[in-house]
Parts: C-alpha cells; sequence; structure tokens
C-alpha cells in the first residue's frame, strides 16, 4: 500500500505529542538511530521515506513483495512491519532490497555528504591506488597500481609497482588488512618478490590522508608505433566534474591527428552514466542523436514513460555546454579488467553495435544496472531534504541494453585479446612495452605475435583494491532523474 501522506502526518504527530513536549520555536529534534524502549519507535520519517522511494523508483519492486501496492491492509499494519527491523539500515538491506547476486549494489549511507563527495572525485587518502591479493593461507600483498600526482604518495616516492606487506611493522592478513590500510596515517614497509619468496627490505614510506579531489584523466599521450599515431588515455573515473578536462584530452588527440585510439579503463569502476554517453560521443562524432542505450525501469515507470525518455543518445555537447571533441573513430581499442565495471562496460557495450571494439585485458565486472541517489525530499532529489536526518539510498532504478538490445551479463564482458598485468613487474602506464597496452600495439601494427602471453601467478588470489570500501564502488548512477520521471513518481506517491 502506498503511503497516505495526511494519516503519516497525523500519525508522526501523535507520537511526537505522547512522548514529548517543546516550545513551539523549539528546533526539530534529528530522529536517533535504534530505539531502547519497547514500542518505540524513533525511525519510522526514515522508514517510510525508505519505503516510499523503493516502492515507486526500485527497478526489483516486483520482486519484494512487501512494496506492492496492496500487500499492507492499513497504513498502521506498514508501519508496525516498518517498525520491527532494528534501523533504517537493517529496513534497506534486509526488508527493502533484493539480495546479491540480483542486486550486488543499491545502497543505504545515512550521510549524503559522504556520498556527494566521492560522486565529485573528493577523497581522503594517501595518493596510493594499489590492488590487494592474498599469498599463503593468510597473508596479504599489497601492489601499487598509480600515484595520484602531488599526493603525499607521490611526495614521498610512491611508484606503481611498489610492493608491500606490513604497515607499522604489523603483516598484514586476511583479517586485519582492513583496518591497517584504514588507518589516518601509517608507515609501510617496501617489499621484494626474490626465487619466489616475497620478504621485506629496509625501505619503509610515512604516508598521511589528506583529502584530494583527484582528475580522473590520469595520463593523455600519443604513441608512435611503426608509422601509426596511436593516441593513449588512461580514464580512472567517470567523474562529472572532470568531463572538461577529458574533452580538452580528446581535443590535444584531435589536434595531433591521431589514427587509432587506446581507451585505459582496466582501473574504472565506473561513474556517471551522462558522462560515459559523453565520452562515447568523443570517440565517434557520426553518430549523434542515434541511440546509445536503452533503458528498463520497473513496470510502472516503464508504463508511465515516453519511448524517448527511455533512451540515451549519442550527443554534441557536453553537460557544460561545450562542443565535444569528437575523433569520428570506427574502431577503438579499450582496456578493461576483472576491475571494470559499469559505466565502463557501458562504452564498451553501448559503442559496439556503431563500430569495432577490440576489448584487450580479462573478463570485466558485469555491472549492468544504473542508480539515482533518492533523498527524503518531496520529490527526492536534493532540495528542500528532510532536516530531521542525512541518510540517502542509491538503489538501482533501471537496466541497460545497447542498441541491439544487447546486454552484458553478470560474468562481465569477454576480452576479444586476453592478457593480464604481471602484478610483481608493472612496468609504467603509458610505454609502448607496458603489457596491456602492448598487447593493443600489437594488433594495431598487424603483429599479433608480440601479444604478450597471459600469464596467472597461481601464488596469489585477487581480494580486493583500494576504493573498495567506499559506497559508490563499482556503481554506474545518473545524476538527476528525468523530470517527467519525478513528476511521475511524485503523483504516483500521493
Amino acid at each position: 500500500m502506498k503511503i497516505n501522506k495526511l494519516i503519516l502526518l497525523l500519525f508522526l504527530a501523535t507520537g511526537v505529542l505522547s512522548s514529548c513536549s517543546k516550545d513551539d520555536n523549539d528546533e526539530r529534534f534529528p530522529v536517533e538511530p535504534g530505539g531502547d524502549k519497547p514500542g518505540e519507535t524513533p525511525n519510522l520519517e526514515i522508514e517510510n521515506y525508505l519505503y516510499d522511494a523503493m516502492s515507486i523508483y526500485y527497478v526489483y519492486e516486483a520482486d519484494v513483495p512487501e512494496l506492492g501496492e496492496n500487500y499492507f491492509d492499513s497504513e498502521a499494519d506498514k508501519n508496525e512491519w516498518l517498525a520491527s527491523f532494528d534501523s533504517p539500515e537493517d529496513l534497506f538491506n534486509n526488508g527493502l532490497k533484493v539480495p546479491a547476486p540480483k542486486d550486488r549494489f543499491s545502497f543505504i549511507i545515512d550521510d549524503y555528504t559522504i556520498l556527494e563527495n566521492n560522486q565529485a572525485g573528493i577523497q581522503t587518502t594517501t595518493g596510493m591506488d594499489y590492488g590487494l591479493v592474498r599469498f599463503g593461507s593468510n597473508g596479504v600483498l599489497a601492489y601499487v597500481r598509480y600515484v595520484i600526482p602531488n599526493s603525499p604518495a607521490d611526495e614521498a616516492g610512491v611508484t606503481r609497482g611498489t610492493l608491500f606487506t606490513d604497515i607499522d611493522g604489523e603483516s598484514m592478513t586476511l583479517d586485519n588488512y582492513q583496518s591497517l590500510l584504514g588507518r589516518d596515517g601509517y608507515e609501510i614497509t617496501v617489499a621484494e618478490i626474490n626465487d619466489n619468496i616475497i620478504s621485506n627490505t629496509d625501505e619503509t614510506i610515512a604516508l598521511n590522508r589528506i583529502e584530494i579531489t583527484e582528475n580522473p584523466v590520469l595520463l593523455s599521450k600519443v604513441v608512435e608505433v611503426d608509422g601509426i599515431s596511436v593516441g593513449y588515455i588512461m580514464y580512472n573515473s567517470f567523474t562529472a566534474d572532470f568531463d572538461d578536462e577529458l574533452n580538452a584530452a580528446f581535443g590535444d588527440l584531435k589536434a595531433e591527428g591521431i589514427d587509432e585510439l587506446v581507451l585505459d579503463l582496466r582501473y574504472n569502476g565506473g561513474g556517471s552514466v551522462e558522462s560515459a554517453v559523453d565520452l562515447s560521443s568523443m570517440i565517434t562524432g557520426q553518430f549523434e542523436g542515434e541511440i546509445f542505450s536503452k533503458q528498463s525501469w520497473n513496470n510502472f515507470l516503464q508504463s508511465q514513460l515516453s519511448e524517448d525518455r527511455l533512451v540515451d543518445r549519442f550527443n554534441d555537447k557536453i553537460r557544460t555546454g561545450d562542443m565535444i571533441n569528437s575523433l569520428n573513430l570506427s574502431k577503438v581499442y579499450i582496456i578493461g579488467t576483472a576491475s571494470t565495471a559499469s559505466a565502463s562496460e557501458l562504452v564498451i557495450n553501448g559503442l559496439a553495435p556503431y563500430i569495432e571494439v577490440v576489448h584487450v585485458g580479462s573478463n570485466t565486472v558485469g555491472k549492468f544496472q544504473a542508480a539515482a541517489p533518492l533523498y527524503d525530499s518531496p520529490d527526492w532529489d536534493r532540495q528542500n531534504r528532510n532536516p530531521n536526518h542525512k541518510y540517502v539510498i542509491q538503489p538501482l532504478i533501471y537496466e541497460s541494453v545497447n542498441a541491439n538490445e544487447d546486454a552484458y551479463s553478470e560474468e562481465g564482458l569477454i576480452p576479444d585479446i586476453e592478457t593480464e598485468e604481471d602484478i610483481t613487474n608493472l612496468i609504467e602506464l603509458g610505454t609502448p612495452v607496458e603489457t596491456l597496452l602492448a598487447a593493443a600495439l600489437a594488433d594495431i601494427t598487424g603483429n599479433r605475435m608480440a601479444i604478450p602471453a597471459t600469464s596467472y601467478d597461481s601464488r596469489f588470489t585477487k581480494i580486493g583494491e583500494r576504493g573498495e570500501t567506499d559506497v559508490d564502488y563499482q556503481r554506474m548512477y545518473i545524476d538527476e532523474i528525468p523530470e517527467e520521471i519525478r513528476k511521475k513518481a511524485a503523483e504516483f506517491k500521493q
């Protein structure tokens, strides 16, 4: 049963009057998590917001019986069910969303500023991007994949390929590595591998965390091979605030008159759908107005939307209104790995019906749903947010397919050229001999015999990477729900 706002307001007002009295000039008390006394429901306001948002927007709404319009006999029945959960998080995770593997990516957070900073590329970090593997029965080895320029790690001399197993003199294990890496400051002991033995050196590096806004365009350059001019861009996140920088990088490559493009998304876990569409329009340019991807919402919203609202199209302007620097390519090489997810996969899949896409690397994550942040406000946007709390949810709101209605599966996208980087011998990014770039260049020059052989190191099992505990890790999201959809949802809410 959908929320009746008048009944809800009366219910809340009755609860407030019966539990306390306060002057009319007092500020509204924040809603506290939990409740110590029997029958106490301090989270009801938050829980009704969660229920409302999920019942209308959640793409898998039909799979949660309690979200059905006529499931509850009365508002009181629904409120009793909501109050049976220990916290808003408990309600969201165990009552309102379907479990993994179908939904691995919807989440709730009690402070929306964390989410907003994350999506703007603002983070507190040492500047060291790393992967993590298990060795032996319980050991953990970290390997540095790249370093953010001008960060504490950069200034301290950390480089790609730096290895470490110890933090503050304590060995990382499966039980403690997250807490050790989560410290505000720490000292790593540089490790090395000789004769298949991992050992510490005498070198230690002290690091501290600071707030950094990371430019996701890590590298942009031209590589000349056998008389062929190859553009190379390493792009690490679809961060909306850096669309200008991405477009400028494509402008530079366009001015260089490149023949081929290698787009490196090996560590790119996704981000903004609009940035993904714009990036794809930068690669091409000859398909303006054509369908890039199609959206499949839940049954209610799908039936209410016009066909044109259910697609994303190639375009000629970024979100700032600046013209896109398009390369008009008919072929692109994209490096994708087991760290490549969501909006990155959207680019690969969305381009496939139009140009030749050569995927170099390994299977991607397999994230084909888009999400959106939904706030406790009249139409779930940032404006007029409820001052009583800072909860925000970002549920999956639609599934995505390309113009040919091909979807990528939970197993991820399969590479055309399979190869992996050697974590014990990481070569400088952007150099022609770097493993994944070398594989792309070998195919470009027609010398496929030069493609580096795939070498799986049985000593190591991947267990994680930098950012895996971030709220927006491997998510694909739309920045704003289209106005037409908001209006339909607001009507239905009443």
